[in-house]
């Protein structure tokens, strides 16, 4: 099998440039809720309006209705503040409820996209990458740019809306302390610029150790009883310990920047402020000494430049979070984009009945390129015919069991089934017509009722303890307090790698398949419960085409046929008995393990 590469430690790399391409993509998933992300930018936009008119209501209430004194005309300035700060913040609410059902409905549609492309991909993809990877571009990327591709678009619209209506306001109040406060821009923008590249560099480093932090986490999690047999407790420890202070150190540096933004941008504003008092009091001040700008306007005028502000920073915010999530929306598409190379050709149709006729025709396969596994295999099997597979570990054993299954595509040669090319037909129709027991026997969290009926959907109570009663798994379920109804965790942790298999064997049975592999099947039985198991296994057997790989070769004495794997093909085949006499390197394997028990 091909190894997985350990890339744990190695950053993804994030850094790309703005790539529009992988944001239009991203309108198909927002395209189903383009007409609430339009009323929600509707109701922005009247809200931010609306907000507007707060400071010249003020304004009017300073040099106006107060200085002359007019009750009247301050009440209904003061209901007409009420009156917009309340439309404004309802509209606001109403808004804010809608795009985080629009989020959660865009996280939904791309976590079913990928998931489904995940359940297509090959194992050599699987072969190639740490899960914990994997399971974070799921996860974490997908919430990422879920915000992005909801609000984001929508509050960059809102902010350009905003920032020219508050422009326009400002200079409708006054033309002079308009130009003052736009003085500030060239100064926040070079802080902006400045502040930004260098928080996007830090969330994206961020972003990878803790990457890497997850996929050791899962690795590590998945692997705690080999930790604990070999006494890696402490190595781990440290090396979780270094990915974690990389983690906390790139943390320390991004929140240490990011809490740079508001007091520089604070500064600014204070500065600016500061100025409209002066320039408003004392620069534009009438040449007879009065003062050159009302309270009211001045007043108002602070309040603009307070607002003005806020759309700038937001727009670099918004900028900022387009640049780390187009990344992480490139390794989302990146995942959906992965080639599924084992798949169903266009013209392929259902497989007819299988009767069990299993032929290699000159197959060649090799897991990486200039790397051959198999070379130029040829053999045909007969319907009902049982095939033992040994030979050394890597010859090449379960790579034939799992061509015949196709989880990989041959490099040339064919392989058929009663007489039918499996590239052409369909996979889902081959495999159903296949029972597979593996060397791992994986167990899903739920019943054990659940894990045996996952070979048999629609299996009722009966066919499954009958399943069982045939390879001896009833004998301990039954035993068990709730028995068939018993709660087991993720990977069977309840359970010891026995009872795993038989609860493996039952699901496989509770199939019916027309060709059977047992790759290893009886590796983690006992001897004495596998003597009882030869019975049910027997019962299996019978009429049905079966490859068996086994290392211990007394189990399959009784094989139709044993084929000796070997330098990428088969050396030797024949009964036992032929293979026996003809001492070869099944001979010496086989006496080698008498001699070993003895």
């Amino acid at each position: 099998m091909a190894k997985r590469k350990n890339t744990y430690r190695v950053d993804e790399e994030l850094e790309t440039p703005f790539d529009i391409k992988h944001l239009k993509r991203s309108f198909v998933y927002m395209k189903k809720y383009r007409k609430q992300m339009i009323l929600a930018f509707a109701l922005s936009a009247v809200a931010g309006i609306m907000a507007l008119f707060d400071p010249m209501i003020v304004k009017e209430a300073l040099d106006g209705a107060i200085p002359e004194k007019q009750t009247g005309k301050l009440l209904l300035l003061a209901a007409a503040l009420i009156g917009t700060y309340a439309v404004s913040v309802c509209f606001a609410l109403i808004r804010s409820r809608m795009m985080i059902r629009v989020s959660q409905n865009i996280i939904y549609d791309i976590r079913k996209d990928l998931f489904a492309h995940l359940q297509e991909l090959s194992f050599q993809y699987y072969d190639d990458r740490p899960h914990g990877k994997i399971l974070i571009r799921v996860v974490n990327y997908v919430n990422s740019v879920s915000d992005m591709l909801s609000n984001g678009l929508i509050n960059l619209a809102l902010e350009i809306f905003n920032l020219v209506f508050i422009i326009v306001f400002m200079f409708l109040v006054d033309v002079q302390l308009s130009l003052v406060i736009l003085c500030g821009v060239p100064f926040l923008a070079v802080f902006l610029l400045w502040i930004k590249n260098k928080q996007r560099k830090a969330w994206q480093a961020v972003s990878n150790k803790n990457s890497n932090l997850n996929a050791y986490l899962q690795e590590n999690i998945s692997g705690a009883k080999v930790t604990q047999i070999f006494a890696r407790e402490d190595e781990n420890s440290k090396l979780f310990a270094d990915l974690s202070e990389k983690c906390r150190k790139t943390w320390m540096t991004a929140v240490r920047y990011s809490s740079l933004v508001w007091p520089g941008i604070d500064l600014i504003a204070v500065l600016i402020r500061a100025a409209i008092f002066i320039f408003g009091l004392v620069i534009f001040a009438t040449a007879d000494g009065a003062a050159g700008k009302s309270v009211g306007v001045i007043v108002s005028m602070a309040s603009y430049a307070s607002r003005f502000w806020q759309p700038i920073m937001n727009l670099g915010n918004i900028f900022n979070n387009f640049i780390n999530n187009i990344a992480y929306l490139e390794r989302i598409f990146e995942t959906m984009d992965e080639p599924v190379t084992v798949k169903d050709a266009e013209n392929a149709v259902p497989i007819a009945p299988v009767k069990g006729e299993v032929v290699f025709d000159h197959v060649c396969f090799s897991y990486e390129p200039g790397k051959e596994i198999l070379h130029d295999v040829s053999f045909s099997v007969r319907p009902g015919e049982s095939v033992a597979l040994v030979g050394p570990t890597g010859a090449g054993k379960s790579t034939i069991v799992n061509l015949i299954s196709r989880f990989y595509n041959v490099d040339s040669g064919r392989v058929l089934i009663d007489g039918q090319d499996i590239s052409g037909v369909t996979l889902h129709s081959l495999r159903s017509s296949m029972g597979i027991m593996m060397q791992d026997s994986f167990i899903f969290s739920g019943t054990i009722a659940d894990n045996i009926r996952y070979g048999k959907l629609d299996a009722t109570d009966d066919e499954i303890r009958s399943a069982s009663a045939v390879v001896r798994a009833d004998d301990f379920i039954s035993k068990m307090q709730e028995g068939y109804e018993t709660q087991v965790h993720e990977r069977g942790s309840l359970l010891s790698q026995g009872q795993k298999q038989l609860i493996s064997f039952a699901r496989t049975l509770i199939s019916d398949p027309r060709i059977l592999v047992l790759d290893e099947a009886t590796s983690s039985i006992d001897v004495q419960t596998e003597k009882a198991l030869q019975e049910g296994l027997n019962a299996m057997l019978k009429g049905r085409t079966s490859f068996i790989i086994a290392h211990r070769l007394s189990t399959i004495r009784n094989c139709d046929k044993i084929m000796y794997i070997d330098n990428g093909g088969i050396t030797e085949c024949g009964t036992h008995e032929q293979l026996m006499q003809a001492k070869g390197a099944y001979y010496r394997l086989y006496t080698s393990q008498l001699q070993d028990v003895v």
